[in-house]
């Protein structure tokens, strides 16, 4: 299965749907809310019955297969067929206003582990490698974020400082316009959008791309905008929840991902270790 000319993991087709939902059309939103609430269903029907069950004609349905990279229903089926078998059990999850403090904490933390093996089933091994391989070699990297995001910038920022990266992070959006305007050839801008739409964010990395410098981009929607000016494309699910918390259970994936890719980043960077050690010693004689 291919979105995009980039290989996406065969297992992950219902977080799929749900970081492509927004760009779909009206019709095709109503075939991917019949198999996300109905998947068992979906792998059963045929395209006829899954085009009844939804409500729409049965072009509808193969272009909506054909979106998701797949050449025909009969692959979609099979894939989906695969979520179903590797799905986590999600039941009494739900938080209720009277559950006590140790159950709520309980359901949370299921909740966390669900959404960090989402982001597991997501990951593209080869849009980390290029991401390690271009940030290595650039001269800068510019990491841009607004809102809750740009905390998230701030936090990528002390990671590639600790590793000795020559990097700088800027949330506000008038100095990110100013800096995407200067960025060069040789240069990686690393985007954090959560919905891939904000224009604050997204004007500037089309401004870096036309600057010939290299643009990343993590984000929760694959055909948003911005991944329209990204050249490697970071994934983490979207929230599918209005109720559930906001920004906060976005960010832990967002996190877990840049983890694991700093981690990728210190075991290929020379002197890494060496950075490490001398940006911890710096701050020795803070400590009590």
């Amino acid at each position: 299965m291919k979105i995009a000319g980039q290989k996406i993991n065969q297992s992950n087709t219902l977080l799929l749907i749900s970081s492509i939902y927004s760009s779909l059309t009206k019709a095709e939103k109503k075939v991917a809310d019949f198999v996300r609430n109905n998947p068992e269903e979906a792998v059963m029907a045929t395209v006829t019955d899954l085009s009844e069950q939804a409500g729409v004609g049965e072009t509808s349905v193969i272009r909506f297969c054909r979106k998701l990279g797949f050449r025909g229903y009969h692959e979609f089926k099979l894939s989906i067929a695969q979520d179903i078998v590797n799905l986590p059990s999600v039941s009494n999850v739900e938080i209720e206003l009277e559950d006590d403090t140790l159950t709520k904490a309980r359901k949370m933390t299921a909740r966390n582990e669900m959404k960090l093996k989402n982001t597991l089933d997501l990951i593209n091994p080869g849009d980390l490698d290029r991401a390690v391989h271009r940030m290595l070699a650039a001269d800068k990297v510019y990491i841009y974020g607004v809102g809750s995001s740009g905390i998230t910038a701030l936090d990528l920022h002390y990671r590639l400082m600790r590793i000795g990266m020559n990097a700088e992070a800027h949330r506000d959006s008038h100095i990110i316009a100013m800096s995407a305007s200067l960025v060069k050839k040789g240069d990686v801008v690393f985007g954090i959008s959560t919905s891939g739409s904000t224009r604050d964010l997204v004007d500037p990395m089309r401004q870096a791309k036309e600057n010939g410098a290299e643009v990343i981009c993590l984000t929760s929607h694959m055909r948003s905008p911005i991944t329209a000016h990204a050249g490697t494309i970071l994934l983490v699910p979207s929230r599918e929840m209005p109720t559930e918390g906001g920004s906060l259970s976005t960010k832990i994936m967002q996190i877990h991902l840049l983890d694991i890719l700093c981690t990728l980043l210190s075991h290929k960077k020379r002197n890494a270790a060496e950075a490490l050690d001398k940006t911890a010693r710096s701050v020795a004689d803070k400590l009590y």
